[in-house]
């Protein structure tokens, strides 16, 4: 039985009796739930278990500062219509949900999720949501968030992925969860057709941040998944007394690459309110990078990132290894490297190429170097014709 109230985690052992008053006002902001199989992997006896700070709720919570916003990643500045994120030119946010099976106590949507959050979609918010996707032709990407989307009924998701699927120009369904690490038992065959986009690529972004949540049955479903033809990609959030420290975070990835998972992005935890005391410093967090690329295979590196406050997108922020004619190499040591392109006229030639391919609409890029495509069946942007003449 999953646990969601003060007086559960009591009887669960999992908070003292002292406790209870203290987590009221808590409770009464922040939606509270522990599945049976996340509160099966919490050490009682280890008063900073790694699992426990993740999801049982302290009265710490209510230390808001100033700089903390509802909205931290902006996604009320991006949204059209009611379910849709509109950030980047060629992929949308679709959320579903704002409910889960367990509720993470740093979680960048806690103000907007929960049974008192912004709920499920309607059928005719979904209905605008997808009609919104089908009038952009620059939409290549779908991505399925929430909330937890997995937690919607296997007819549900299925009559999703079809809706979807009938959007020719999206060519890539991600679908992103912490479903298999919570409730493994919900990673039915049923639900892995459900999510399939047929004939395109379908993907699934697997959340988890300390490599017990990687338990002998959240590994099994994911193989269900990766099995089944559907990738799965790693997130993680960077989280103070939680993978915080080299041996944990390198022993992560090494769990998610031993379980056929890539590890895709290692987060910077976001400025939710009531959440100060999960957050490490940006420079801890370029320390742990340096480290996991001395330790660990390329296989092993997640792309270490913040999103700008304010609806600006993502920023990485690993630290560099290039610094004019240096470069620096998995140690951390630095080494010159003669640097032939670095005048201000190739820089400036390098920006306007860039400035340009950014203004071309993503329809027609796909359309003059799609995949498979070769110079003898390409067609020629009209431009390119006209100057053969």
């Amino acid at each position: 039985m999953t646990l969601k109230t003060a007086e559960a985690l009591l009887d669960a052992g999992l908070i003292g009796r002292g406790d209870a008053d203290r987590l009221a006002p808590v409770a009464r902001r922040y939606a509270i739930a522990i599945s049976p199989a996340i509160a099966a992997l919490i050490d009682r006896d280890d008063p900073a278990d790694p699992i426990a700070r993740q999801f049982v709720p302290t009265d710490a919570e209510l230390n808001v500062l100033p700089e903390e916003l509802r909205d931290p990643i902006g996604d009320d500045r991006h949204s059209p219509v009611a379910g849709i994120v509109h950030r980047h030119r060629d992929r949308v946010l679709l959320k579903l949900a704002h409910v889960c099976p367990v509720y993470c106590r740093f979680c960048f949507r806690r103000e907007s999720v929960g049974p008192n959050g912004d709920g499920m979609l309607s059928p005719h918010e979904l209905d605008a949501a997808l009609a919104y996707i089908t009038r952009h032709p620059e939409i290549w990407e779908v991505i399925v968030t929430g909330g937890d989307p997995f937690v919607l009924s296997d007819r549900r998701l299925s009559d999703i992925s079809s809706r979807i699927g009938e959007i020719m120009h999206v060519r890539v369904l991600r679908w992103h969860t912490r479903v298999p690490v919570v409730e493994p038992s919900r990673v039915t065959d049923a639900l892995i057709a459900a999510i399939r986009l047929k004939g395109r690529a379908t993907y699934v972004a697997l959340h988890a941040n300390h490599p017990r949540e990687l338990s002998a049955e959240a590994r099994a479903a994911c193989a269900r998944i990766i099995d089944a033809g559907i990738p799965m990609l790693s997130q993680s959030v960077l989280l103070k007394g939680v993978n915080d420290d080299i041996d944990t975070l390198e022993a992560l990835m090494r769990c998610f690459v031993a379980a056929r998972i890539k590890p895709y992005y290692l987060h910077h935890p976001d400025l939710a309110p009531g959440t100060s005391h999960f957050r490490p410093s940006i420079e801890k967090g370029q320390a742990l990078i340096r480290q996991l690329r001395a330790r660990a295979s390329g296989l092993c590196q997640p792309d270490y990132v913040l999103d700008i406050p304010g609806g600006h997108a993502k920023a990485r922020i690993a630290p560099a290894d290039i610094a004019g004619d240096r470069l620096s190499d998995h140690a951390g040591r630095w080494h010159a490297y003669p640097s032939a392109n670095s005048s201000p006229a190739a820089v400036a030639a390098v920006e306007e190429a860039v400035e340009a391919a950014a203004e071309a609409p993503a329809a027609a890029r796909i359309a003059a170097g799609g995949c498979g495509t070769t110079p003898a069946n390409r067609a020629d942007p009209p431009r390119n014709r006209q100057a053969r003449r």
